[in-house]
């Protein structure tokens, strides 16, 4: 740690004295316009810059003759020699040209990375070398944080245990896209983030489209759209190792080795890395790794066959009860409190953790079958494993005046469970640790067909192919001490004495059939450009239950239960002038209901009043670009009818240690209005600084009441009669609904450079108890909007050169003044009485910070790391 932080001090100080100028203008063949955002530098040195958004740059260098490399995603890299005898030389236009090996392996299929001036979307594209520099131990969904209409937090504070929400909407309605294929869990739509969570090393792109997006595929999000591309194989022959270190024992190595493209055109790439450590929070210890391996092999110039693995095991500890403001206040571990884990025999027991190794293999053709038709095809598969642990049993565990606990707000304990266990002998543990395991397989197929039809218009379409399956059970991870644990779950079973390893209270699979068809035209001339996409699907559902129905009983296995949904979209994009363009967009769709209204309370009885969600978007949008300042402005509006939700909440136990619980219900035929304005711009006043920020104000809010909600427990048993729900007009919950964001990047010296970013949030509405307003003779409020807050970041980048390698130091400390906020707010459910105007005692529900239920946010971290090229 000395060593690095003496490295940084001394290469920080270091200065390079600039003898000239060199100027130009870097061009793309294909569309004779400039290219924003391209790399040049001086070879041999880590001297270099970008060009603005007209294609411009000025690069001082050190001598008067040398040669520059330009680069670009997609486009063949170029050196151009410059040499002048004054003090400076303009090499005028620097044409690229594309390079269709780049490309064939991240435009798969059914990817669309929106083209600036050309895509009618709301989009925001992120690169991997900002991530590399600004990421550290956050959790990469965070790194969104500066786009607008986009909240995503650490949820508990557990590894990977992200949540990513935009325009008011949850991660079940934001496609996620690795590499064109779409990662969105097929039963729930969920993303588990833990799942990617060494998914940043080797992110190329992330590209944020709001709203409809450009994907061509038949994945209907709501929110939006996240595109990741990852490295492809490397032409160039070379590699990199990288070491970090950051607070709570964060540590983390890794290393990429490159073949090049070797004679018979093979090339590999090998990435790997290990990251362990703690989290701010407490009890919150994980392990986790990242694999990334790809083979490219070009078979002749029409068809080349690339091959990509990558996967992220790990197993972390987790805080998943959120607590009072008081309760936080009352612990000596202030916002840092966890009452999640404890102790056996002196080590650390988490009682909620996850474990979890999801790879994703795929193989990709590409066949350039003339100059005008093109076919691109993957075949992918996924097999998940793991799945989070609880406890289930007589013990009040999670309390935080728990008579498990040493004392109020101190860890668990779990030596005294032991102790009652084997106390029971014969009779069994009172108390157990439970994996609920899901784990699955998926396979897939996504092909495209394009072709231009003319030299305006290109037509594209093709096939998107799913199948998956979901095992899910609850399995004895732990007697703690007793000889078995009585299981009543299983009816085929119904006296089960189960032990380690062995199945109880539920086992059910999910499968998934999924076939689609997808077609998209483009037209783009001079200097408008438009498209139309339409898409179907036909999604079936199956419901295996092994325990709740005799192996005997016909219903056990249902039939598949198949809904068709299609999608029509549309935009335009006209392009003003050289300055300015204007956009705009709409769409209809009608998606499958999930698989839990399909399949509700658990069982396999369908649910015939399950219909498709369907959803109207229209979206229009602004653009300014000079040589020095870009401006986006749009506004949108989505309207959401018969939506399914499956909604959690969390019923907090009294002031005499009866324990909080955890509910979950199924919302259906819910209606929501999502509404607001978003601005989003950079500007380049000078050469060396830039300026960056963004504005969002949304208005989200439900439309309608909904009734007959059945609500269950975590092991997935009945909790009480259901209920109807009155949340007409009540605003979306858990996303601040005004945002923005101010960010500075400045180079202080050649190749060092220094950066703050502050976030702010307001308008955060507490996600509300939907079971809390089920009574038409109580009065409601809107649930509790947390406090505003802002959060201020700093980082340092130096690059240099380390003996004959390239090496770069990047520096990050997060919330640097240790601001106090809340992040994630849940609303309270008490009741209370009060006098109307009229005399007559009414009830109230009560919305207030006493009564809500939260997780803080972290306090001040940091992390320092060094990577070295060669």
């Amino acid at each position: 740690m000395r060593k690095l932080l003496a490295l940084a001090l001394f290469f920080a100080t270091a200065t390079i004295f600039a003898q000239g100028t060199v100027t130009g203008t870097v061009i793309d063949s294909e569309m004779n316009g400039p290219l924003p955002g391209a790399n040049v530098m001086v070879v041999g040195s880590r001297t270099g810059t970008t060009t603005d958004f007209d294609g411009n740059f000025s690069l001082e260098v050190d001598g008067s003759s040398g040669t520059l490399e330009i680069t670009f995603v997609g486009f063949k890299s170029k050196r151009v020699q410059f040499n002048f005898s004054g003090n400076s030389q303009d090499l005028g236009e620097i044409v690229l040209v594309g390079d269709d090996n780049a490309l064939d392996e991240i435009v798969i299929t059914s990817f669309s990375l929106a083209i600036d001036r050309k895509t009618p979307v709301a989009v925001s594209t992120i690169k991997g070398e900002e991530i590399e520099m600004k990421l550290g131990n956050q959790e990469f969904p965070e790194i969104l944080n500066t786009t607008p209409g986009v909240y995503a937090t650490k949820s508990g504070g557990g590894f990977g245990d992200a949540e990513l929400r935009m325009r008011g909407f949850g991660s079940t309605n934001i496609a996620v896209m690795i590499n064109g294929v779409p990662v969105n869990d097929m039963e729930n739509g969920r993303v588990y983030w833990s799942n990617w969570a060494g998914l940043s090393d080797v992110t190329r792109t992330m590209q944020v489209q709001r709203g409809l997006g450009a994907a061509k595929v038949a994945v209907p999000s709501i929110g939006g759209t996240v595109n990741i591309v990852t490295k492809t194989t490397d032409i160039e022959r070379g590699g990199n190792i990288i070491a970090s270190t950051g607070n709570d024992g964060y540590q983390k190595f890794g290393a990429t080795v490159s073949t090049g493209k070797t004679e018979n055109g093979w090339a590999t790439t090998v990435s790997a890395s290990k990251t362990t450590g703690e989290r701010f929070a407490d009890g919150l210890q994980f392990e986790g790794y990242n694999y990334f391996l790809s083979v490219a092999k070009e078979i002749n110039e029409n068809h080349e066959l690339s091959f990509t693995m990558f996967g992220a095991p790990q197993r972390h500890g987790q805080r998943e009860t959120q607590y009072s403001i008081e309760d936080y206040e009352r612990s000596d571990r202030g916002i840092k409190f966890n009452g999640d884990w404890g102790y056996r025999n002196g080590e650390v027991v988490n009682i909620q953790d996850n474990y979890y190794h999801k790879p994703q293999i795929s193989l990709n053709h590409y066949w350039d079958i003339n100059d005008k038709t093109e076919l691109s095809t993957a075949a992918y598969v996924s097999f998940g494993t793991g799945g989070g642990g609880g406890y289930t049993g007589d013990a009040n565990l999670r309390s935080v005046n728990s008579p498990y606990r040493s004392a109020p707000y101190q860890p668990i304990n779990l030596d005294l469970v032991v102790d009652e266990n084997v106390a029971n002998g014969i009779d069994g543990s009172g108390t157990i640790l439970y994996n609920s395991v899901n784990n699955h397989n998926w396979y897939g197929v996504l092909s495209t067909l394009s072709t231009e039809l003319t030299e305006d218009l290109e037509l594209m379409g093709g096939i998107d192919l799913r199948y998956y399956e979901g095992k899910h059970y609850q399995e004895v991870k732990d007697l703690l001490g007793g000889q078995y644990w009585a299981d009543g779950g299983n009816i085929n079973n119904p006296t089960n004495l189960a032990r380690t390893g062995d199945k109880i209270n539920y086992y059910n699979d999910g499968i998934v059939l999924w076939e689609g068809l997808f077609a998209q035209a483009e037209y783009s001339k001079d200097d408008f450009s438009a498209f139309l996409s339409l898409s179907g699907s036909n999604t079936s559902y199956k419901r295996i239950d092994y325990f709740t129905y005799e192996d005997s009983d016909p219903i056990q296995e249902t039939d598949f239960e198949s809904y068709i949904g299609f999608m029509t979209k549309g935009g335009a994009n006209y392009n003003i002038d050289d300055n300015h363009n204007i956009f705009a967009n709409v769409g209809y769709f009608e998606r499958a209901p999930d698989f839990d209204a399909v399949f509700p309370n658990n069982e396999n009885i369908v649910n015939s009043e399950a219909e498709n969600e369907k959803i109207f978007s229209v979206e229009a949008g602004y653009g300014f670009r000079s040589s020095n300042l870009r401006i986006d402005l749009n506004l949108y509006r989505t309207q959401w009818l018969d939506r399914t939700q499956v909604q959690s909440i969390v019923v907090r136990g009294d002031e005499e240690g009866e324990e909080d619980q955890q509910y979950f219900g199924n919302l259906l035929g819910v209606d929501a209005l999502h509404q607001g304005v978003e601005l989003e711009f950079e500007y380049k006043p000078w050469e060396v600084l830039t300026v960056n920020g963004m504005f969002s104000y949304g208005d989200w809010r439900w439309s309608n009441d909904i009734t007959n909600v059945q609500f269950f427990d975590e092991e997935q048993a009945p909790v009480g009669e259901p209920v109807d729900l009155f949340i007409e007009d009540t605003p979306v919950g858990n996303q601040p609904q005004t945002s923005l964001a101010l960010g500075l990047n400045a180079e202080v010296f050649p190749g060092t450079f220094v950066r703050g970013n502050f976030n702010y949030f307001s308008r955060m509405y507490a996600q509300y108890d939907p079971s809390s307003r089920n009574d038409d003779e109580v009065e409601f409020t809107d649930p509790w909007e947390a406090p505003d807050y802002g959060v201020f970041d700093l980082g340092f980048t130096h690059k240099f050169a380390f003996g004959s390698f390239d090496a770069t130091i990047n520096a990050n400390v997060y919330n640097v003044l240790d601001t106090e906020y809340i992040s994630d707010v849940t609303d309270g459910t008490r009741r209370d009485q009060f006098e109307g105007p009229d005399g007559q005692t009414r009830t109230r529900l009560v919305s207030n910070a006493q009564d809500a239920s939260v997780y803080y946010g972290f306090g001040r971290t940091y992390t320092v790391g060094m990577k070295i090229n060669f």
